[in-house]
Order: structure tokens, then C-alpha cells, then sequence
């Protein structure tokens, strides 16, 4: 896990320092704070491939030192003596999902803003809570600060609006109270406006259109990463982006993937030992290791595909979370059967 985890931080930390190259404000601090920020992330990511070269290692070496030839002769089965190498990395997957992941998600929340602020030029527009979704906007002229308790992103139409006008950075202008709000090109359509401002008499539009920068893109955009929420915090906040009218799939792929983490590691156990257990008596040592870390890749690439499926609700969430952590350990089974039991 060390050697990965220094592996990623290089490379890493070169990808940054590239895309700083151009920005004055980012310095190599700040470059070296983010990619160790990055951290901890990429090693949620790289725990599965930890846990199949560790296997493979310690097979391998208790194959090599005749030490499972004794426990067989003994009695032991292969199950009898993989028992606690699965056991120990169901215990690291949960934990991992239960302690790690939470912090995880507060070093990815700061990188992110890092990177917003350094290398984007822009941070977060929108924010989702249970009081409703509130939008950030501004022009030269000033900042308008949207709220609204619901929103439609088929159409980009917002319920119950009211909008916060400021002249500059913090000199009240305005404020603007609506029934609904459609976002177009260039412009909000305000559905039974009322317009608010100081020492200025309420006025009624039936149709009031406010200059905006935002696009859809803008705003869809804006949206929490899933990796930057903790395990625990992940289901509520999921219940209050659906209930804001958005789609939560991202979020709840992400938290089925975890949970179904700890059974992808015991899977990762089994490959390790199917590739592994027999070097002696069958040669071939160095094709029987490169055949297991390529099933390793391989399992890495067909789950990111399952996973874009479940993104684009081309399959549902669970199938799609569940998918890879199942076949694989029915692939470890099948395979560690036919090899020890005939």
C-alpha cells in the first residue's frame, strides 16, 4: 500500500504541477498540500489492488517455503488456511468504509476548494440543504444570491423564489420574491415577481426577466462530488437531493460501492490465491503472477465500466455497485473450486 500510495503522490503531484505551471497564486506549497490532500482518496481507490498484491506475495511465499505443503498434510484445507487472510480483509474493507472513509472525504473537501480556488478560478455555485438550494451568481455590478425550496433540473425551473440583490460585495439593493423561476440563455424568467428595495415601494410583474451568467451546465456542475461526503453523512444528504428535485444517482452509486467494498477485498483474497497457490508444482511462476495482476486491471476496467452504466441509469444503482464486487468473488470461488477440489 506504501509503495502505490508513493507511486500516486509522484505522479500526482507532476499532473499538478503542470496545470499550476500557469497559475501565479498556485505555488509549489500549495501544489505539494493538494497532492497530499489527494491522498488518502487515491488510497480508497487502491486498498483492492493493495490487498491482491499483498495476497499474492504472502502465497507465494508460504508456497515457496513448503509451509502450505505441511498445513495440507496436516488436514488443512485451502479454505481452512485462507479463512484468515479473507477475514482480515472483510475487517479492512469495513474499516475503511466505517473510520477511514470519513476522513477521507473532509482531505478531498479541502482539496477540492484548493483546487477551485487555485487552479479552476471559481468555487462551488450552488449549495443543497434541507432548507432548499441556494445559488450564487455576479457580475460586474454586484452579487445576487438565489434561494429556492424546490427545483425541476428537467427544465431548469425553480419554486419559491427569492432572490438577494447586493451592489459591490456587501451593500443590500434589493430583493425579489417569485412564484417560479425558469432558467434560460442569459436570462431568469420570474413568474409573479414582487420587487423589493430600499426607500422604494413594492411593485408586481407578472413577468420579470433578471440578467444572469449561470447556464445548466453551471449548475449541474456545481454539485457536491460524492467523494467529498462521509459514508454516514451520505444517505441524508442523498434524501435531501432528491427532495430538492434532483437526481441522486452519482451519490448512491458511490454509497453502494462502499458498502459493498469489504466483499470486493475477500474477492481480491481469492484471485491472489488462485494465481499463487500452486507455483511449485506447476511452474510458470512469473506467467501465473502477470496473469493475476492482470485480472486485477482487468476487474479495475470492467468495474469503472458498470459503474458509468450506473451513472447514465443505463442499469439500476445496485446492480450496478453490487456487480463487481459479486463476480468477482464467484470468479475467486469457481476458480479456487476447480483447482483444489477437482
Amino acid at each position: 500500500m506504501l509503495v502505490l500510495l508513493g507511486l500516486t503522490f509522484v505522479l500526482e503531484a507532476v499532473e499538478l504541477m503542470r496545470r499550476a505551471a500557469a497559475k501565479a497564486s498556485a505555488s509549489f506549497g500549495i501544489v505539494i498540500e493538494m497532492a497530499l490532500l489527494k491522498l488518502p482518496l487515491m488510497g480508497e481507490e487502491l486498498l483492492s489492488f493493495a490487498v491482491l498484491f499483498g495476497g499474492m506475495l504472502v502465497f507465494a511465499r508460504l508456497t515457496r517455503s513448503r509451509e502450505l505443503v505441511v498445513a495440507r498434510a496436516a488436514g488443512v484445507s485451502a479454505w481452512g488456511f485462507m479463512l484468515p487472510a479473507i477475514g482480515l480483509a472483510f475487517v479492512i474493507g469495513a474499516f475503511n468504509i466505517m473510520v477511514f472513509n470519513p476522513i477521507a472525504s473532509i482531505t478531498t473537501s479541502r482539496y477540492e476548494w484548493l483546487e477551485s480556488n487555485y487552479l479552476r478560478g471559481h468555487s462551488s455555485l450552488l449549495a443543497v440543504s434541507k432548507s432548499g438550494l441556494w445559488l450564487r451568481q455576479g457580475d460586474e455590478k454586484g452579487q445576487s444570491i438565489v434561494h429556492a425550496q424546490r427545483m425541476l433540473p428537467q427544465n431548469m425551473e425553480m419554486q419559491d423564489i427569492i432572490i438577494f440583490q447586493f451592489a459591490g460585495k456587501d451593500h443590500f439593493a434589493g430583493r425579489i420574491d417569485a412564484a417560479q423561476a425558469r432558467l434560460k440563455d442569459g436570462y431568469w424568467d420570474l413568474t409573479d415577481a414582487w420587487l423589493t428595495a430600499p426607500d422604494t415601494p413594492p411593485r408586481f410583474e407578472r413577468h420579470y426577466l433578471m440578467k444572469t451568467n449561470l447556464t445548466k451546465e453551471d449548475v449541474q456542475d456545481s454539485f457536491a462530488a460524492p467523494e467529498t461526503m462521509s459514508f454516514w453523512d451520505l444517505p441524508a444528504f442523498i434524501q435531501v437531493l432528491e427532495d430538492a428535485g434532483f437526481s441522486a444517482l452519482q451519490h448512491r452509486l458511490y454509497w453502494h460501492s462502499l458498502v459493498a467494498s469489504p466483499i470486493l477485498l475477500c474477492a481480491m483474497v481469492l484471485i491472489a490465491a488462485t494465481f499463487t497457490l500452486r507455483l511449485t508444482r506447476r511452474g510458470g511462476t512469473a506467467l501465473l503472477i502477470a496473469g493475476g495482476i492482470g485480472v486485477g486491471f482487468l476487474l479495475y476496467f470492467l468495474t469503472d465500466v458498470v459503474y458509468a452504466l450506473g451513472r447514465n441509469a443505463s442499469i439500476p444503482v445496485v446492480l450496478a455497485a453490487w456487480t463487481p464486487a459479486g463476480v468477482s468473488i464467484l470468479l475467486g470461488l469457481a476458480m479456487l473450486f476447480h483447482l483444489e477440489d477437482g
